[in-house]
């Protein structure tokens, strides 16, 4: 791998990353709502993917809209993903939500393979148990993750969220176009829920206003063009792999930026989950 390919991708995982800290230091402190983190962050990342594509689309490049297919679930998907990431940051460190969530996509992506009447390979069957495993041992009782089973449960909805969205965007052949208008097509929905999903707390501040913008223009909307750009050139397995390394970045935030802990329940887990994910995306 070049050194300047090596640099974007872990700049990029470093963005995904920084979205679990970003949350956990605006939700998990007070500073703001995480049902408005969560729709500041769609709309600014929304804006800025509005922005791109109008770019392109300035400079002659692809036809503005990608089509339907797809934008339903892509959109309904994306929300889901969007509350019960910042929902959940209420109470879980950004190392453990960052593991559930990772854990979640791994193994919806999987049902969706058995769902869709795909071959699957034994590897595949071994990694996604594995994977389970660590999740479920990360849930035990006696865990932090477990102290809180409610929060612990809506990020794994904000895994399914995120896994089922993936499933909605294979094949298209314009990934950035049909994630700007999943944004997009997502925001009026947002505003309309705002109304009717629990409120953490009625402060808001401005910290925490920016720390939702910075996580939806640059570590979202940003991180995800640049996703876009660098997997085609790492090819399917090693984007795989190289997503391994989210909830370790994340822990590695949590601990620089939110004092929190390394366990060894968590390595144990992180091990299993992501030993789990590197065993299903080998190649035959």
């Amino acid at each position: 791998m070049r050194m300047s390919l090596f640099f974007l991708t872990f700049l990029t995982m470093t963005a995904f990353a920084a979205n679990s800290v970003l949350n956990r230091m605006g939700v998990g402190s007070g500073l703001i709502d995480p049902v408005l983190f969560a729709v500041v962050r769609l709309v600014a990342g929304a804006t800025i993917l509005a922005v791109m594509i109008g770019l392109r689309q300035a400079g002659g490049g692809r036809a503005l809209w990608p089509g339907w297919q797809g934008r339903v679930a892509g959109a309904l998907s994306l929300l889901l993903y969007l509350f019960g990431f910042s929902l959940a940051y209420g109470a879980l460190d950004a190392g453990a939500g960052a593991l559930i969530l990772f854990g979640m996509v791994q193994v919806t992506m999987f049902v969706g393979a058995l769902v869709a009447r795909e071959r699957v390979p034994l590897r595949r069957w071994i990694g996604a148990g594995l994977a389970f495993l660590g999740l479920l041992y990360l849930l035990a009782p006696g865990s932090g993750a477990n102290s809180s089973i409610m929060h612990s449960g809506l990020m794994a909805a904000a895994g399914i969220g995120w896994g089922l969205y993936s499933l909605s965007a294979r094949g298209s052949d314009d990934p950035l176009g049909a994630t700007a208008w999943n944004f997009l097509l997502a925001v009026p929905v947002a505003l309309a829920l705002m109304p009717v999903l629990p409120v953490g707390t009625t402060v808001t501040s401005f910290n925490g206003i920016v720390l939702a913008i910075i996580s939806g223009a640059i570590t979202s909307g940003l991180g995800y063009a640049l996703w876009y750009r660098v997997l085609p050139l790492l090819g399917a397995t090693r984007g795989a792999v190289a997503q391994l390394t989210v909830p370790v970045l994340a822990l590695l935030g949590g601990i620089v930026f939110l004092d929190e802990v390394l366990t060894l329940r968590f390595a144990i887990s992180a091990l299993m989950v992501l030993g789990g994910v590197a065993i299903a995306a080998r190649k035959a």
